[in-house]
């Protein structure tokens, strides 16, 4: 450990009560000892901090070890495995946040080192979703499937994160949960943000947060994309209602815009003749497809609306099943359509 590196993590041992219930507030203090889950901050009891003792040695303040996996380590490790961060300087930074400490001048033999990216700007939502992994046998995929959808073909626009950040509105300490990441990408495929949809530790739902979705990044005209552009595709608000309309249509290009407001604005291929909206059935939907059919007609692109019978396709796919949401939408689409993307599935799965 660098010599800045003990002085901040002396610094943290003096307050480690306070470092817990800020980092580790599913936890209580027993005695001498913070317990916990883990140091990822799970509810548990196999990890304990010690909040008393000397400042270095056997048995110094600030020290943890897990019982159950024999990890150990101090409270910057707190820091880092609790909000799921990458690099040391972060790690400093919040730890210097936390202490009230003002930030170091710049290393001039470090020049080169990456700027940190401003909170929710495009560059941050490149990282995030550069720092997060496949879906393959992950809570995403466990997630999906029991929304119904277990069509997981061409999935490369979603990804997962295992300790993604959520700051609650009302200021509350920072927590970090499972979560799906959606790349959103402009008409050239560049990512110009990204969608995180927080999960419940065991994947079956979405975590039990106030805002369970948010996005970053510019997201106005640009989406979240299943497929490559052509003449025909499909374009709606949420990601699992696209993902679930691609179960009946799994060949046919698709675009979620993640709300109705950019579902209005969203913008079009050169390539594209007919554009199928798969709407929401409230307000917001009314208006959205009311104003993207109006600028799909003076492109010259044909807007047929597909209705589900309830509030999306992912709630008639869960309520209904497959054959029934087949029933719901193939008598909405042409009949070349049907022939034309009822067989495109590639012949292998994610």
């Amino acid at each position: 450990m660098s010599s800045s590196a003990t002085e901040l993590a002396h610094r943290l041992a003096r307050d480690a009560e306070a470092v817990c219930r800020k980092y580790l507030f599913n936890g209580r203090r027993v005695g001498r000892y913070w317990i916990v889950g883990d140091v990822h901050n799970t509810r548990g009891r196999s990890m304990y901090v010690r909040l008393f003792g000397p400042e270095s040695g056997p048995g110094a303040a600030g020290k943890w070890t897990d019982a159950a996996t024999g990890e150990h380590g101090d409270l910057l490790d707190v820091i880092r495995e609790s909000l799921g961060l990458i690099d040391f300087r972060d790690v400093a930074d919040e730890a210097r946040h936390f202490l009230s400490l003002p930030r170091p001048e710049p290393d001039p033999q470090h020049k080169t080192r990456t700027a940190p990216a401003p909170t929710g700007s495009p560059e941050a939502a490149r990282r995030l979703f550069a720092a997060s992994n496949p879906i393959y046998r992950t809570l995403v995929e466990t997630y999906l499937r029991h929304r119904c959808i277990d069509d997981l073909h061409d999935l490369g626009a979603l990804r997962f994160h295992p300790r993604c950040y959520y700051r609650p509105e009302d200021d509350g300490p920072t927590q970090t949960w499972p979560a799906m990441i959606a790349s959103v990408t402009d008409l050239r495929g560049v990512i110009t943000g990204a969608h995180r949809t927080w999960l419940d530790r065991d994947g079956t739902w979405k975590a039990p947060i106030e805002t369970q979705r948010k996005a970053m990044g510019s997201l106005l005209g640009n989406a979240v994309r299943f497929g490559s552009s052509g003449e025909v595709m499909a374009a709606g608000e949420g990601i699992e209602t696209m993902l679930s309309l691609r179960m009946v249509f799994p060949g046919m290009p698709m675009l979620a815009a993640l709300s109705a407001g950019h579902l209005s604005a969203v913008l079009f291929p050169d390539t594209l003749r007919r554009l199928y909206i798969a709407r929401d059935i409230d307000p917001a939907g009314d208006g959205a497809v009311a104003a993207l059919t109006t600028r799909a007609a003076a492109a010259g692109i044909e807007a047929i609306e597909l209705l589900p019978r309830l509030g999306d396709f992912n709630e008639d796919l869960v309520g209904f099943g497959l054959n029934d949401l087949r029933a719901i939408v193939r008598p909405q689409v042409t009949p070349q359509d049907i022939e034309r993307f009822r067989l495109a599935a590639p012949a292998g799965r994610l």
